[in-house]
């Protein structure tokens, strides 16, 4: 089941203990807290997203590839429609 979102509850969400790590990706959240240690790029760089519409920086340097492999794993909503920024 898909839940909606918005910027602000998503920005909660910026520590792998607490809360956990949400990251937005073309209006999409994905909780990245498991996907940390896995990153191959290493937790710093989620860590800096972490919260945040990360889009402009993950399609830098991925690619759709990226997220039919990993997208259906971690996706857990969606930012509300009103809500997008």
């Amino acid at each position: 089941m898909s839940k909606t979102f918005t910027p602000a509850e998503v920005a909660k969400h910026t520590a792998k203990a607490d809360d956990g790590m949400y990251i937005i990706i073309d209006g999409s959240v994905y909780d990245v807290t498991n996907f940390v240690d896995e990153h191959p790029g290493g937790a710093k760089i989620l860590k800096r997203v972490a919260g945040k519409d990360a889009s402009k920086q993950f399609w830098k340097y991925h690619n759709e590839s990226v997220l039919k492999k990993y997208g259906p794993k971690l996706k857990i909503g969606e930012v509300a429609e009103k809500a997008k920024l």
